[in-house]
């Protein structure tokens, strides 16, 4: 019998309900961050800017991108690592022993993408594709956080009256490399957890789990 159907929304509603929440949420950082600002402005007897204003300035700026590096960074070395490490009994890793499908070389055919048809410099590049973008986002959100935090530590010091420092200076202090290494250390744990609580634990119906009924030693899904 042929299955009916599904409208757009239901084949895409991973990817649909994930952009959402995350639009979602960078509005509600963005407006409490603006209020939180506003607060601190005024405490200073400073005077308050707009909405708009706060869009663009260090604050808001480094807040966003210190959480941006830190998930690209958790997805990058996610991508590589599990490329040649293992995880005995982890749903999240590859096989210790067998081969795996994700290991073979690609074999050209009607359905394939295009740069596996054309082969070459194409496929040299499309094989790694997915890790060499989480490289070039995190590169490019590293920046972000850094230039945001600069901005933000300088105009800090013009709130206080103290002339700003160049960039060379900025990167001897702790807090840009604080909120780095802060985001970090969380990210890392969340993958560990993961990996392990996989080997242990089940959750039906999604494909982050092995089967219920799936021994703890069974290594993938």
């Amino acid at each position: 019998m042929k299955l009916p159907a599904r409208n757009i929304f239901y084949r895409n509603s991973l990817s649909i309900i994930f952009i959402l929440m995350f639009l979602l949420s960078w509005g509600a950082q963005i407006y409490f961050g603006w209020r939180l600002y506003t607060h601190e402005l005024e405490e200073r007897g400073k005077e308050a800017v707009s909405l708009s204003a706060y869009f663009w300035s260090g604050h808001s700026i480094s807040a966003t991108f210190e959480n941006f590096q830190s998930e690209f960074f958790q997805m990058f070395l996610y991508v590589v690592l599990t490329i040649f490490l293992r995880q005995v009994g982890s749903a999240e890793s590859k096989d210790p022993e067998l081969p795996e499908e994700v290991d073979r070389e690609p074999l050209p055919s009607a359905s394939s993408p295009a740069p596996v048809k054309a082969g070459g410099w194409r496929l040299r590049i499309y094989k790694h594709s997915l890790s060499i973008v989480f490289a070039l986002l995190f590169a490019g959100s590293w920046g972000g956080h850094l230039l945001g935090s600069y901005r933000n530590f300088n105009e800090e010091k013009l709130l206080n009256d103290e002339p700003a420092v160049p960039l060379s200076e900025f990167l001897a202090e702790p807090d840009f490399w604080f909120e780095t290494f802060q985001n970090w250390q969380s990210e890392f744990l969340s993958i560990a957890s993961i990996v392990i609580l996989t080997i242990f634990l089940r959750q039906k119906g999604s494909p982050e789990s092995k089967p219920v009924d799936a021994p703890h030693n069974q290594t993938g899904k």
